[in-house]
């Protein structure tokens, strides 16, 4: 189990890095870069709009990959993702800028995006499923929650490059070529993933079964669609405060509360830094207590919280503006520290890696794709303070909240019969 969930943890921390390298470089370069005919703020919305594509693409990358890891295995999904957003991450750090090649360049962007999008929606399935039907029933969550830690370590790692390259270049010399090393950086970890997983096997609940679904997400569409909405729904909440803490306050700190970039990411990180340390602690509370508990607290701790965290961050002070990010994480992990095992178990295994696959990304879409988008705007709006932001994630997070509440627990004794309970 530890090789296994080190094997897992680093291939979603390098999936993940792929993909925050490009929501960073979106707030903060690619406006000016390949949008230079709009405005500062259209610029930075149409930045952030190929940013939110990859959230598109992700339930159709779920789709593509969950089909191969039901009909096939957990194993392949590993590598083919991996391979795919590693490539098309690369791609975007050699794609010419609009002065160069005109409008073709951000449709590139675009097409790239989709990509990285297309294959990190395929990781998380693949990566979790390994760990969770590895994992003995009593200590899933646990084990499950390292490929969760991924995603935080990611986020360091292209944050921590980029605060590097900001801090050592000029402002000419980033804009120039410095932002691209980020990107040229994914191949190299895209190969250190491959050597890591090469040894990986293959699920053992995925080699009992006999009889494999035909047409995967057509069985989860008809036998578990309210599954698929409320945990779609429930997990919006938790995409929404970590991309308006990682993305959204990252250019409203610069570019409207004149905050340095250094400072901005700093805090940032450090938020994040604190949440992927607290994870596995975090799990272990939802193999004692349950799943479904957790992820209720999670949601009401981030209704309670939106509005004092836009308070903080409107400080422009660096204190203030990281208690406020470190609250905003706090709240979100107690919900994603449980969700790897929490997802998996509340499906059959003939259908498991789609149906969690979809689910997970499906949030994405509701709470990541538009969230740096509509709060840019509410902001662009509202005074100093911008409140409108806090309304808007506060109703999300109630929204989350009456999700999983209609769904039910799944703690190793009832876990047989969550999925029935669930789709009856």
């Amino acid at each position: 189990m530890p090789r296994l969930a080190a094997a897992s943890l680093a291939g979603t921390a390098i999936e993940f890095y792929d993909f925050f390298v490009y929501g960073t470089a979106a707030a903060l370069i690619l406006g000016p870069l390949f949008f230079p005919t709009f405005s500062p703020m259209a610029g930075t919305l149409a930045a952030f709009a190929t940013f939110g594509v990859g959230f598109v693409a992700r339930p159709l990358g779920s789709i593509l990959f969950g089909h191969i890891g039901d009909r096939r295995g957990r194993r392949p999904v590993l590598v083919a993702s991996l391979l795919l957003t590693g490539a098309s991450t690369v791609a975007v750090g050699c794609v010419p800028t609009y002065e160069s090649i005109g409008v073709a360049a951000p449709l590139l962007l675009l097409v790239l995006r989709f990509l990285q999008g297309l294959g990190l929606g395929g990781e998380w399935g693949g990566a979790v499923l390994l760990a969770v039907e590895h994992a003995p029933a009593r200590r899933r969550v646990l084990w499950s929650s390292f490929p969760q830690v991924g995603p935080a370590l990611g986020f360091l790692l292209a944050n921590g490059v980029v605060l590097g390259l900001s801090s050592t270049l000029t402002e000419a010399q980033f804009a120039a070529w410095g932002w691209r090393v980020p990107f040229w950086a994914a191949g190299v970890l895209a190969v250190a993933g491959l050597w890591l997983r090469s040894s990986l096997t293959e699920s053992p609940s995925f080699l009992e079964i006999e009889d494999h679904a035909r047409v995967p997400l057509a069985e989860v569409v008809r036998n578990h669609w309210r599954l698929l909405l409320l945990t779609g729904g429930g997990l919006a909440i938790g995409y929404a405060i970590f991309y308006a803490v990682t993305t959204w306050s990252l250019s409203y700190g610069t570019e409207r509360l004149g905050v340095s970039r250094s400072v901005m990411l700093t805090c940032i990180m450090g938020a994040v830094l604190v949440k992927g340390a607290l994870t596995p602690l975090v799990a272990l509370l939802g193999d004692r207590y349950g799943r479904r508990p957790l992820c209720l607290a999670g949601c009401a701790a981030a209704a309670l919280w939106m509005f004092p965290m836009v308070a903080l961050l409107a400080t422009g002070a660096p204190l203030p503006m990281f208690l406020g990010f470190l609250g905003a994480m706090l709240a979100f992990i107690t919900m994603f520290a449980v969700i790897a095992a929490y997802l998996p178990e509340l499906y059959e295994p003939r259908v498991r890696c789609t149906g969690a696959a979809v689910g997970y990304n499906l949030g994405g879409v509701l709470g990541g794709a538009l969230t740096p988008i509509v709060a840019t705007t509410l902001a662009e709006q509202g005074g100093r303070v911008p409140w409108g932001v806090a309304a808007y994630l506060t109703v999300i997070a109630l929204f989350s909240l009456g999700c999983f509440a209609l769904l039910p627990e799944t703690r190793p004794a009832r876990v047989g019969t969550a999925a029935e309970a669930a789709a009856g």
